[in-house]
């Protein structure tokens, strides 16, 4: 039987429905567009559970500890019989130069925005707000390849073990894709709070780390010749105590990524238990609770990267380590299953499979929380990306994109991984250096500078010896300039305001006429002088017929910052001359206009009439003004504005222009 007046059905076409539950089940959270909640899928909570520092260490520690899967690896083929001494310039860096930072920011900075949010604050206006997009790109290779690499790991880890069989030999490419899509899965079904799973995992990773330390360091005891051909290698290679050292200082910037971990240990302070005196000015105990986070997790680290980066070059032959190799991205793997056999070494390759794809899960997380923290606030992200699971989709096929151009390889990423790292770490030092110059600390500047100039070195040398990290950075920085940029346009013509006040005066000069309508008169703050406002007071009369006997306000806008988008806007209401004026500061003239005569309709229930009068200038540069600087053609990107916050007409404040 057929309906008739229908189109026919097409069983393969998604109905309406169907594609509203789509629609419904991808803007999932995006009423949460501040940036702020503590984790994906979740709300702000002021009651929400806190942790023990320690706990949240080991959230830290998924990414910071996880390192240890990889880079023992990394730092032999890199440096050779040099690892260890090589090793220990990085741990001389960190626990002399990214710990002292760190611990600064985590009491400047303890809400969790990092050193990002500290160079926001000392850079204003449209210079800052492009210097934090471009610190966002590389935090975004930072994430994104911490994402990638991690998986090409777990997929190394998960090959070269006996007991899956050789039907995984050559499929890196394809596991590692598994193992991201396994991650978006659980990011788009709902990523619950991560530290119970996190604790479990470092706890035992780290057990089973241990173990395999000393067990090997039995072996090198036991096994005097191992070392002292390493010992011999190292003497004939690099005679002179200057070139070793020298040597090691070169080679040290490949070893970056042993630092990973530290901006993380700053972003997740609100999860840190405080004090029960502490306040939100002055959380002492979450601050101290912090810097023992990072303290503990830095020399714990520092502790397992000397003692692998040893063993493994003394017991693991060179060859190994090339790619290919049983060593290759998992040199401590290799010797569980060399010196523990083969059930210990298949377990650690489990806690490590577990622990590496987690860290991917912690990039994740940083990720949905840093883009929602800085871009939405800016106007400089879509509607969508104020949502998770449409961010982890793209975040997503971002991942496969990498893993495809680097072909899963470890070493292949490493450049990449560094350079966010290192450029991360490069900002912290200089804005804790300039902390210290502004509350006037010259020993501490000195020290911050110093450690920012070592910073800055090995940047610069991982750049130049593994240019392909700033080429990934580059083009994050590069989309995420235009994509913002494009957004902030698109966004223009919203209305900016988080909230509006009129303070005792103001709500008296709005109230003067109780029947209304409501007549405002645009002014612009330059002239402020009696005889300004009777000239604009009588060409309005005279072009807009205002009524003689009418009372008018007017409506001066101060322009603050023009690159903020967010604001709450204060009208204040003063008398000049006998005239009554309201005014309020603002980074756009129109949009805060827009705001006010919306608040004055709701507040008093009588229609607001606001006179203007045309600007001069040509069309285009007064639209470029508007978009960059919060002038330019004010009347009728008003009355845009208006017509998109209020569609139903009788309902909108009436704009005049004469």
């Amino acid at each position: 039987m057929s309906t008739l007046g229908r189109p026919p059905f097409d069983p393969s076409e998604p109905g309406p429905r169907a594609r509203a539950r789509l629609a419904s089940w991808l803007m999932h959270g995006l009423q949460d567009s501040s940036g702020s909640h503590p984790g994906p899928h979740r709300a702000p909570d002021v009651h929400e559970k806190k942790h023990a520092w320690w706990q949240v260490m080991c959230l830290t520690g998924v990414d910071y500890f996880s390192t240890l899967g990889y880079q023992p690896a990394i730092a032999a083929l890199a440096a050779g019989v040099m690892s260890p001494l090589a090793t220990m310039v990085l741990i001389v860096v960190t626990l002399l130069g990214a710990l002292p930072i760190y611990r600064r920011v985590a009491a400047e900075s303890h809400r969790g925005e990092g050193s990002i949010a500290m160079l926001e604050r000392l850079l204003p206006r449209w210079s800052g707000k492009l210097f934090v997009l471009v610190l966002l790109g590389f935090a975004a290779t930072d994430f994104m390849i911490t994402m990638t690499l991690s998986a090409a790991d777990a997929s190394a880890h998960l090959i070269q073990n006996p007991l899956t069989g050789r039907w995984l030999q050559g499929q890196n490419v394809a596991v590692t894709l598994f193992l991201l899509a396994l991650l978006a899965a659980v990011f788009l079904r709902g990523f619950r709070d991560a530290i119970g799973i996190a604790v479990v995992l470092v706890g035992l990773y780290l057990l089973l780390n241990a173990v395999v330390v000393v067990v090997t360091l039995v072996q090198v005891v036991m096994h005097p010749l191992a070392v002292g051909n390493w010992w011999l290698d190292l003497t004939t290679a690099h005679g002179n105590p200057f070139m070793v050292a020298g040597f090691a200082l070169l080679v040290f910037p490949k070893l970056a990524l042993g630092m990973s971990g530290f901006e993380t240990g700053v972003a997740v302070m609100p999860q840190i238990r405080g004090d029960a005196g502490d306040t939100e000015e002055n959380p002492a105990g979450r601050i101290r609770g912090t810097r023992r986070l990072l303290t503990t997790a830095a020399v714990t680290m520092s502790c397992f990267l000397i003692t692998t980066s040893f063993i493994t070059v003394v017991l693991i032959p060179a060859r190994e380590f090339q790619p290919g190799g049983q060593a290759d991205g998992r040199a401590l793997a290799f010797l569980a299953h060399q010196y523990l056999g083969v059930g210990f070494g298949s377990l650690y390759d489990l806690s490590t499979i577990a622990i590496l794809w987690f860290a991917g899960a912690s990039a994740m997380a940083g990720l949905l929380n840093l883009v929602p923290r800085y871009l939405p606030r800016y106007g400089m992200a879509p509607v969508w990306a104020r949502a998770v699971r449409p961010l982890v989709l793209v975040f997503t096929l971002i991942g496969f994109l990498i893993t495809f151009l680097f072909d899963a390889n470890v070493d292949a990423q490493g450049g990449a991984y560094a350079t966010g790292v290192l450029v991360l770490m490069t900002s912290a030092s200089i804005a804790v250096t300039l902390s210290a110059r502004r509350r006037k600390q010259p020993r501490r500047m000195f020290g911050f500078a110093t450690i920012a100039v070592v910073f800055v070195y090995t940047t610069i040398a991982n750049i130049v010896e593994r240019p392909e990290g700033i080429q990934i950075a580059a083009v994050f920085i590069l989309g995420i300039i235009v994509i913002s940029l494009l957004s902030r346009v698109r966004r223009s013509f919203e209305l900016h305001a988080t909230h509006v006040r009129f303070d005792e005066q103001a709500l008296e000069h709005v109230a003067a006429n109780e029947e209304g309508p409501i007549q405002i008169i645009a002014h612009e703050p330059k002239h402020v002088d009696p005889g300004a406002y009777q000239h604009k007071l009588e060409a309005i009369r005279m072009i807009s017929h205002v009524p003689l006997h009418d009372q008018v306000v007017f409506l001066e806008v101060v322009l603050d910052d023009t690159s903020d988008f967010e604001t709450a806007l204060e009208v204040h209401g003063i008398t000049r001359g006998g005239y009554r004026i309201l005014e309020v500061h603002g980074p756009v003239v129109a949009n805060t206009i827009a705001s006010v005569l919306l608040h004055i309709r709701d507040a008093t229930g009588l229609m607001p009439h606001i006179y203007f009068r045309w600007t001069e200038g040509n069309p285009i540069a007064n639209l470029l003004r508007f978009l960059f600087f919060g002038e330019g053609e004010i009347a009728p990107v008003t009355r845009e504005v208006l017509r998109q916050a209020e569609p139903d007409l009788p309902q909108r404040p009436w704009v005049h222009v004469g």
